[in-house]
């Protein structure tokens, strides 16, 4: 690694680091100078302690969480690429099919969460679908609006050199909607965790699979607010991740796009 690289890494990290600490300062200050109970507002010490008096726990139900949302971003990533892709192909079909996507983004998960539990069951299959409602519309917005703004100029030329609507859409309309497309996945993969912490809060299963949104339901059941606190810093974290990991992805995949 070199010098220029650990330094932009620092510089990267030394910020948010710092804020945390300072929030977490400011937090146990807070507490103290009031004086509020810890059934209100637990301190920062007596969140440590709850994760260590029951680690394996919090971190199992984390790995549960991360998969499912994973598994509903990419699901949702695939589809909502698929779906903008088609949608472009036809105006009609796009005024025809277009108005109905939005009922991804205006209806409240948790009005249809039951439902997903009735059609798939307790368990991953409906935090899944939960996961993949949530982050979808974004995808397809934004992939339906970089293919539109494909160079008209560009798209003539196709035509002249008598290329197809699926060569075009390949080799002119999708490269052009990239920029478009990981901005839409970057909103979608901040949108996944949210899904999957409100699917698992009706349709989660326990026993040694207890994700992080089941585990703050029965915390919250049970007046320990400690562990609500340690499984809310957690199930951010997977949001953090997940948002962090297709940052560096589509990064990547932009470096390689802009590269002349």
């Amino acid at each position: 690694m070199s010098a220029r690289t650990r330094q932009s890494l620092v510089a990267t990290t030394a910020g948010p680091i710092a804020i945390v600490l300072l929030a977490v300062a400011a937090w146990a200050v807070l507490k103290s100078a009031f004086g509020i109970k810890d059934y209100l507002l637990p301190s920062p010490l007596g969140v440590a302690r709850a994760f260590a008096d029951d680690p394996w726990t919090f971190l199992n139900g984390m790995r549960e969480t991360a998969t499912s949302a994973a598994i509903g971003f990419g699901i949702a990533a695939a589809g909502g690429v698929l779906a903008g892709s088609l949608l472009s192909l036809s105006r009609r079909v796009e005024r025809s099919v277009y108005p109905i996507t939005l009922l991804f983004q205006m209806v409240p998960l948790v009005a249809i969460a039951p439902l997903l539990a009735i059609w798939f069951g307790l368990g991953r299959p409906a935090v899944v679908a939960s996961t993949a409602i949530v982050a979808i519309f974004p995808v397809i917005a934004n992939t339906l609006a970089g293919l539109r703004a494909r160079d008209e100029g560009l798209e003539e030329l196709f035509a002249v050199l008598g290329a197809g609507r699926l060569a075009t859409w390949w080799k002119l309309a999708l490269p052009s909607a990239v920029p478009s497309i990981v901005t839409g996945l970057r909103i979608a993969s901040g949108l996944a965790a949210i899904g999957t912490i409100t699917g698992e809060f009706l349709a989660a299963e326990g026993a040694d699979r207890t994700p992080l949104g089941l585990l703050i339901m029965t915390a919250m059941r049970n007046f320990s607010p400690e562990r609500v606190f340690v499984a809310v810093l957690l199930a951010a974290c997977v949001g953090f991740a997940l948002f962090g990991a297709v940052s560096l992805a589509s990064r990547l995949l932009l470096a390689r796009w802009m590269r002349p």
